[in-house]
């Protein structure tokens, strides 16, 4: 393990046989002989490995040949060791002090080696999830998790997977972080670090709360059938309450919260079918949850089952659906079962009288079907013809596939929290899984918002025939009374910047990544510009405007403020400013006039974010006291300093060259005279072509940071970089 001189015994104890095969070293006990009387500031010897390729912090990465060790030690020492002393990684004191501090990787001596945990001193700071037949929860996928229970004693393998070379290392913050190579760019790439900032440390989010990092952010959410302890919002140090006190003698349910890491403090019990673990916590009125995993495919010795129980407190839970598992929570109230004898009371009772009704209704159904259809397609046709009157391009002959809202409805689970992807300005939008099994995403406008009703008609006029790999694509649209909604093909990877903002997650995002995305919004915006029907401006480019799917190819997305270009228009004016702050440019910002250029202006701002990690609208500590991020681009390349604006999350995997070429167009495409800036066609050879002349970017001046007078903002409604504007009139 890098960044850790020396595995010392101190506490907490491991009492049942741990290995530790972690990259780049391999940390293993050795054989229990005579022992003598050590110093309490002695270590024991630094832990040996099979050292392959030299690191530079006294490690070795796995290799195969590692790998094959790993079981022969795992196995011989499960054998003969059987109460080992601790094996823990220390932390070094400083980024340059190789003595040890109070941060500690280890596993969890009352959990049974089933989890891995950061220490700060004997406190738990940051804790994997526990073993679920395949992984960790809160572990990579790049490596593969082996319990192996013989009865008398539980010791852990966790371990590369095959062909792939990894780096862990403990730094002095506590963070513990993973590198995996690259054989393809020949580059270490970062897909992995805990617990970083926000509410992944240990116990965050308090009893009966929980983490939840499926969102752009991380935020401390109140588990189902909880609220905050306060009765107002959630403080982390209180957690939170049930909402209903727990009846026992069968009155209870467990309601099942998928995809999640389980809490801390469980009790592990041995050779339990589903049912028979279900049914300990049932009769334990003190059982709070449990949790059941099937390891009979997995292990090869040992108990094949894994049965899981809390009692009391649920503390240290954490929403991680990529790789969680089901957790059972008690909740008050009676459980379905026992409303059967009230069904088969009631069940005789109605039923000939629903026999009767249903008579009734096939009759009546059947003459009034063909009018509600025709009603249903009169009304949509009405709802959409108007949009004539706002675009000549509206092709009124346009047909889309015919999705009912209660089929919508019944899609996203009646359009349940839990289904919610995100939220904007205009409306939410669900994932729902269509009767053919197809996945998709539906906005749901808002009711009562002009705003929304102009977005619907914008999305539909202007994207629904629009074809290209780097858009998003349109499947539909529902009216229902007051609804309106949209369907788009679902995409698994949500937004980009839910990766680049994020301390935990934007390490998924390599810089090739990040150059094929770059590239991918490049040519989606010269197909709008240039290639397509009719000349769209977008008006609204950003990171949450930017989807990715299951290959991590950028998408287009909300084109609710777009506007359409006849072939003789260059530019055109508004007093109705929309956008977004920081990515709008000046001349659109000050006086309402957009172009193409106003897009490239946006892209540019988003190619910056993209190479260094950080938002426009970054505190002016964090771009080294500079008035924004622009600035702080420009003057970095005006020294020839730019190596320094990259994030470090990639600079060690990217070709330097094609950072900073990136961050030259970037800085060619927010500047300030829309002359100035580059046609995207010139953007996207730019891009393809590193060795093509580029022109000197000339200095911004900042506007960005400007600030208006309340008595100037006259209806308007503005945020800055995450919501966009709906109305600025301009000055």
């Amino acid at each position: 393990m890098s960044g850790s001189p020396t595995a010392t015994t101190q506490s907490p104890p491991i009492r049942r046989g741990w290995l530790l095969p972690t990259p780049p070293g391999l940390c293993y006990p050795t054989p229990r002989g005579p022992r003598r009387t050590r110093s309490p500031s002695e270590v024991v010897e630094p832990p040996r490995c099979c050292r392959t390729r030299a690191t530079s912090c006294s490690g070795c990465p796995i290799t195969p040949r590692t790998r094959s060790s790993l079981a022969s030690l795992a196995s011989s020492y499960g054998r003969t060791y059987k109460n080992h002393e601790a094996v823990r990684v220390v932390a070094w004191r400083g980024r340059r002090d190789p003595s040890t501090c109070e941060f500690s990787l280890s596993g969890d001596p009352d959990q049974w080696g089933l989890h891995i945990v950061i220490w700060h001193g004997a406190s738990p700071s940051w804790r994997s999830g526990v073993w679920n037949g395949a992984t960790a929860t809160g572990l990579t996928r790049y490596i593969w998790s082996q319990i192996v229970d013989n009865g008398e004693e539980i010791y852990a393998i966790y371990n590369a997977a095959d062909g792939i070379l990894t780096h862990w290392k403990l730094d002095y913050t506590g963070n513990v972080s993973f590198r995996a190579w690259n054989n393809v760019s020949s580059t270490w790439t970062s897909p992995f670090e805990r617990p970083g900032h926000g509410c992944l440390h240990y116990g965050a989010c308090g009893p009966f709360g929980y983490c939840d990092i499926t969102g752009s952010f991380q935020e401390c959410k109140c588990l189902d059938g909880f609220e905050p302890a306060d009765g107002f919002s959630l403080n982390s140090s209180r957690g939170c309450r049930r909402k209903e006190e727990l009846r026992c003698g069968g009155q209870d349910h467990f309601f099942t919260l998928p995809g999640m890491k389980v809490p801390d403090k469980f009790l592990y019990i041995r050779n339990r079918t589903f049912e028979e673990c279900a049914d300990e916590c049932d009769r334990n009125c003190s059982c709070t949850a449990y949790a059941y995993a099937n390891l009979r495919t997995i292990l090869t010795t040992g108990d094949p089952s894994r049965c899981l129980v809390w009692m009391g407190e649920l503390l240290d839970s954490e929403k991680a659906s990529a790789v969680g598992e089901n957790l059972y929570l008690r909740l008050a109230g009676s459980p379905a079962v026992n409303n059967k004898n009230i069904v088969k009371i009631v069940l005789p009772a109605i039923a000939c009288l629903l026999i009767l009704t249903a008579c009734s209704c096939v009759v009546l159904c059947k003459c009034e079907s063909r009018g509600i259809r025709r009603n249903k397609e009169v009304l949509k046709k009405t709802e959409l013809g108007y949009l004539s009157a706002f675009h000549d391009s509206w092709d009124q002959n346009l047909e889309f596939p015919d999705i009912s809202y209660e089929d919508l409805t019944s899609a996203t689970n009646g359009f349940h929290e839990t289904n919610m992807l995100g939220k904007g300005g205009f409306g939410k939008v669900y994932k729902g899984t269509l009767e053919d099994g197809m996945e998709v995403a539906v906005k749901r406008l808002n009711k009562d918002s002009e705003q929304g009703v102009e977005q619907f008609r914008n999305e539909v006029v202007l994207i629904a025939k629009l074809q290209h790999k780097n858009l998003v694509r349109l499947l539909g649209c529902c009216i229902h009374g007051d609804e309106k909604l949209l369907i788009y093909e679902y995409l698994p990877n949500k937004s980009l910047d839910k990766f680049l903002f994020d301390h935990a997650m934007k390490s998924v995002i390599d810089w090739q990544t990040r150059f094929n995305i770059i590239k991918g919004v490049a040519r989606g915006l010269l197909y709008l510009h240039q290639d397509s029907r009719m000349m769209i401006i977008h008006r609204d480019l950003k990171t949450s405007n930017i989807l990715l799917d299951a290959e991590m190819n950028p998408k287009i997305s909300d084109f609710g403020m777009a506007r359409i270009f006849g072939n003789s228009e260059q530019q055109a004016s508004t007093r109705r400013v929309v956008g977004t702050y920081g990515y709008m440019a000046p001349e659109y910002a000050m006086e309402g006039i957009f172009s193409v250029k106003s897009d490239t202006y946006s892209f540019g701002v988003l190619l910056l974010e993209i190479v260094s990690g950080l938002k426009i609208s970054s505190p002016h500590h964090i771009v080294m006291d500079f008035p924004n991020l622009i600035a702080y681009a420009w003057n970095l390349w005006k020294d020839g300093m730019a190596e320094a604006f990259v994030d470090k999350m990639v600079l060690e995997s990217c070709l330097l060259n094609e950072v900073l070429q990136c961050i030259h167009i970037g800085l060619l495409c927010v500047q300030d005279s829309p002359n100035a800036r580059p046609h995207m066609s010139l953007v996207v050879s730019m891009l393809d072509n590193e060795d093509m002349a580029r022109p000197i970017p000339k200095q911004p001046i900042y506007f960005v940071q400007r600030h208006y007078d309340e008595e100037e903002r006259q209806g308007s409604e503005s945020s800055v970089n995450n919501a966009s504007l709906t109305a600025l009139e301009g000055r």
